[in-house]
């Protein structure tokens, strides 16, 4: 093959080559605006070299915005196709590729960044610290991320797309039946991306428990902030087993060892079970911090105080727990014998015993309360009856012996979707509903939010319900077509037409959006839904410095005992606050390890060396730079406190 040949799509088609002139339009037009706006020393002083993780957050948040649309035209196409028997949209090759990089972006390229953004922006608010515990490490996380997104997200005008599923599952992704260089950039993307979330957990873990407010006892945190310390705890177990996966994968590919091989002593089964050992938890480390989001907004409107703090904790830790033990139901009929699959049953079943204490303790803390129908609380409440149906389906899933009509089919499709959809976006939702205020000084617009939220409801239940039926008829996932006979084309159309309800929903919230930033009031205070917890406690916009006096802690709402029962939140007096400079490092090193990616995924070796010594080079420039922050002087942090409570009462 000559050199430049391997670059070409392998299977190109109008659609590629449409979405190639609309990609190179795009960032064309974002070069020339940038430019023409003299705006790249702002971008670099302000958001490529930042260290405060709310702008860090808010750059995840764009992310996982972005992929949410990409991700979701994918899923479009897929119900598309689908909508009618033998239809010709879509031929085998590219359904295999869509299929594949929907799912690896919706979980690792939209969610994650979704979470991490939450984390990143209310974490360190919500336990009364001015940072997380390592602000450079953080950068690097983003910049990895951002770096592993774009290098996947590049397979699909480069190279070609991966095509063996989300999973990956080996001999499939092996050299012998994916031919192109597509699982390539599955391997090496997601493991630069995971070395980032891989840090994230580390340093979210070192900042809960070092740097909370005084008073602050670990059963005195908020709710979402127990959510995010146990998911990152998560993390810290769960993505060292994906990282050494991934590198064992990326040597069979490239290097021609046989760790998944079905020959040579390789064993496929053992991509399959460490897999879902990082797998199954991944799952978890979605839905807790939803579940933390959740116990925020339904307190705040239902004006009363969570119900069962210390259940809600305890639930939390034993989902964590049983999350490493249940990886084996992912392939009940694979034929590990009915006494594996009895164990892996029953741990599975058992997690829905906290996660239905969960369930009654929301429907407790609603109980009595003065409701009060906002956006955030209409997610919330809708996530309740829709969660737990697909609660419901997952325990029917539980049942090994069951599992042999279920597996493969479109019901476990319509499961995982009921789960991550009401319990993963629409929290996501509800929860950027919910803290935009606070983030970005104006309220989205509350009739448009709640059009959205039905509608999205409205268009998931036609969407995935049906799946369901199909699934339990025998309609198999990662089908690209079938025939009239089979009976599936009066459902399946359905499924689309639910689909496209779902899209409309999505541009409402784009609209919403550019309405409210065009026509929505500036003056809402810094506390405008009367909440509980420290993020509301400081200005709007939140300042560099976070609080100017390190509040004190005396419950687990600290904000609402200081509004409604005299506690004195903020005692002494303003002091010079210490804080980290920018670096423009974690950046460059980032771009080294997408050139180290990229050249490794076409085995372009002396550009891997050159950018591995460069990726050593700011290793080594790092453990030896001085860099010991700068203060923030006392007439500073007065004059910006006179300032933002001049601006908002």
């Amino acid at each position: 093959m000559d050199f430049f040949d391997r670059f070409a799509v392998p299977h190109p088609s109008f659609l590629i080559y449409a979405s190639m002139v609309g990609i190179g339009l795009t960032m064309l037009a974002i070069v020339v605006g940038i430019t023409y706006f003299k705006k790249w020393g702002y971008l670099w002083r302000e958001w490529i070299t930042t260290v405060d993780h709310k702008r860090i957050g808010i750059m995840y948040l764009l992310t996982a915005l972005l992929m949410l649309f990409r991700g979701g035209v994918d899923g479009i196409m897929m119900r598309y196709q689908l909508s009618m028997p033998e239809n010709t949209f879509l031929d085998s090759q590219h359904y295999n590729e869509v299929f594949t990089t929907h799912g690896v972006v919706m979980i690792l390229f939209m969610a994650m960044p979704f979470i991490i953004f939450f984390f990143n922006y209310l974490v360190p608010l919500q336990i009364g610290a001015r940072d997380v515990a390592f602000p450079r490490l953080n950068a690097l996380s983003f910049w990895l991320f951002f770096m592993g997104m774009g290098l996947f997200n590049l397979s699909f005008i480069i190279g070609g797309s991966p095509d063996a599923g989300w999973t990956s599952y080996f001999p499939l992704a092996g050299n012998e039946f994916s031919t192109s260089v597509g699982t390539n950039y599955y391997m090496i993307a997601i493991q630069i991306a995971g070395i980032g979330t891989l840090m994230t957990g580390i340093n979210f873990i070192t900042t809960i428990l070092k740097m909370r407010a005084p008073g602050m006892t670990l059963m005195k945190m908020p709710m979402f902030t127990w959510s995010a310390f146990i998911a990152n705890v998560i993390i810290v177990f769960a993505f060292p087993v994906l990282t050494v996966l991934l590198a064992m994968g990326t040597m069979d590919r490239l290097f021609g060892t046989n760790f998944f091989t079905t020959d040579n002593g390789g064993m496929d089964m053992l991509w399959a079970n460490l897999f879902w050992v990082w797998g199954h938890p991944e799952v978890y480390i979605l839905i807790l911090p939803a579940f933390g989001l959740y116990s925020e907004i339904i307190p705040t409107f239902a004006r009363r105080n969570l119900y069962g703090y210390k259940s809600m904790v305890a639930s939390m830790v034993i989902i964590s727990v049983l999350s490493f033990l249940v990886w084996a139901h992912h392939f009940f009929t694979m034929g590990q014998g009915p006494f594996a699959n009895s164990i892996f049953s029953i741990t599975t079943m058992a997690i829905a015993i906290p996660t239905g204490v969960k369930i009654f303790n929301w429907l407790f803390t609603l109980w009595k309360g003065k409701i009060e129908f906002t956006t955030p609380m209409l997610y919330s409440v809708l996530f309740i009856p829709l969660f737990t149906l697909g609660g419901v389906t997952g325990v029917m899933l539980a049942m090994s012996a069951a599992d042999y009509q279920y597996h493969n089919t479109m019901f476990l499709v319509a499961h995982f979707h009921n789960v991550i959809i009401p319990g993963v976006v629409y929290a996501m939702l509800a929860g950027l509903t919910f803290y935009w205020p606070k983030i970005f000084g104006f309220m989205l617009n509350e009739r448009l939010g709640k059009w959205t939220a039905w509608i999205l409801s409205v268009g998931f239940v036609l969407a995935f319900i049906p799946m369901y039926i199909t699934g339990l008829d025998g309609q198999a996932r990662r089908m690209y077509t079938y025939s009239e006979s089979t009976g599936f084309s009066l459902l399946n159309m359905v499924s689309f037409v639910g689909a496209a309800v779902m899209a409309i929903a999505f541009v409402l919230l784009v609209y919403n959006i550019y309405y409210s930033i065009r026509y929505s009031p500036r003056n809402i205070g810094s506390d405008p839904w009367d909440a509980r917890s420290l993020e509301w406690a400081t200005h709007t916009p939140v300042p560099e410095y976070n609080f100017a006096i390190t509040p004190q802690v005396a419950s687990t709402q600290a904000f609402w005992d200081s509004k409604k029962n005299g506690h004195e939140l903020y005692k002494g007096d303003i002091e010079k606050i210490h804080m980290p400079n920018n670096s423009g490092l974690p950046f460059i090193m980032s771009c080294i390890f997408f050139v180290f990616g990229f050249a490794l995924v076409f085995s372009i070796w002396p550009v891997v060396i050159v950018s591995l010594i460069g990726i050593l080079a700011c290793l080594a420039y790092r453990s030896f730079e001085k860099d010991h922050g700068r203060y923030i002087s006392v007439e500073e942090i007065k004059e910006t406190e006179t300032r933002l409570r001049g601006a908002k009462k």
